[in-house]
């Protein structure tokens, strides 16, 4: 068997790519016409149906749908043919990263899919059973300032605006220039008021926080911290990301409450509510592929574009082996198009 053969993350990537290109393609009919759950509905319906096509046996470890009560892809949930042989995956997904904004008809949505190839029985995707993290994502430059000298104070625990004065440091800026991105929530209200208060330039965001998380990392974006509470799910496959990009993460599990203090103690994971997880405790291994197509324009990637019959998708794609993040443009004829939907079981033109 050749080195192609026995890599066939390599072979399989393009496929969940189909898979965010075809949700992201499903979703349009709803871009900005107030009903999220349809739109998310329609995305899983995609991904479902192309991800039934391919060759693996699919598990989803981290869905959506439990947080918010929304459709989803739910966690034990196969995917793929399972074909005996086939490689084994373990999935991790958000159909719609910003299904507020597609409802809306507003910037920053996603569809994005991280995949992990288990080799040592362990597994690579961890699944938080909390609602929320507390996180801070930062450049490779950052990363690696820290690796060379762990005393330096980017932590969770750290005050915003040391690491806001570290990151100006490294990347040789003043704190003025220093971009910092926040889920705009009233539980982050102390951390905007703090980053104003540094004099660092702030950027709100409504909905979306796998982009913004990851954007740090891309050296297309002018975002250099991303800080503040959302969701964890969204916090493993932005560890995916950034594992592959190079960049990295802290994150924390933050109880909304303590009804759910008490319900993860009791489900024994009480040793880790003060456990402070890094991109590599999240999401483990080097074979990891993640993948994400915009529905609406963000810092990770432009949403989709409809030019008479054409539709044009942009989607990145990216490995953690081999660190290679490919952006794709893919144009897509609408009179020819069709998509694979698992409600229907058949092709459907878009």
């Amino acid at each position: 068997m050749s080195s192609y053969d026995e890599d066939f993350e390599r072979q399989i990537e393009f496929d969940f790519l189909r898979a965010t290109e075809c949700a992201a393609l499903n979703t349009l009919q709803w871009l900005g016409k107030g009903q999220k759950e349809l739109a998310d509905a329609a995305a899983c319906d995609a991904i479902r149906g192309m991800l039934d096509l391919v060759p693996i046996r699919g598990e989803v470890v981290i869905g959506e749908g439990i947080k918010d009560q929304a459709p989803g892809l739910f966690r034990g949930e196969r995917v793929g043919t399972w074909k005996a042989g086939a490689p084994q995956f373990e999935i991790a997904l958000d159909p719609i990263d910003g299904t507020t904004n597609v409802s809306k008809g507003m910037p920053n949505s996603l569809s994005c899919i991280a995949a992990a190839a288990p080799t040592d029985g362990e597994p690579c995707l961890q699944d938080i059973p909390a609602f929320y993290m507390q996180k801070l994502a930062y450049p490779l430059e950052v990363r690696k300032a820290s690796l060379a000298d762990p005393k330096l104070p980017l932590s969770i625990d750290t005050p915003i605006g040391e690491v806001i004065e570290l990151t100006a440091r490294v990347l040789g800026k003043q704190v003025r220039d220093v971009v910092v991105c926040v889920l705009d929530r009233p539980r982050n209200q102390q951390l905007i008021d703090d980053i104003r208060t540094k004099g660092a330039a702030l950027r709100l965001i409504q909905d979306g926080d796998i982009a913004a998380a990851l954007a740090p990392a891309l050296h297309t974006s002018s975002i250099d911290l991303y800080a503040g509470i959302g969701g964890a799910p969204e916090a493993v496959l932005s560890a995916a990301g950034l594992r592959c990009l190079g960049g990295g993460m802290r994150a924390r599990i933050w109880p909304r409450d303590e009804a759910e203090r008490t319900q993860l103690i009791e489900s024994g994971w009480g040793d880790q509510l003060n456990r402070e997880f890094v991109s590599k405790d999240l999401a483990r291994g080097e074979n990891l592929v993640f993948v994400a197509t915009g529905i609406s324009s963000s810092p990770l990637i432009k949403g989709v574009e409809v030019r008479g019959s054409i539709a044009i998708t942009y989607s990145v794609m990216m490995r953690a082996r081999s660190g290679t993040v490919r952006y794709i443009e893919a144009h897509h004829d609408l009179e020819r198009k069709t998509i694979h939907l698992r409600s229907t079981g058949v092709e459907r033109q878009v």
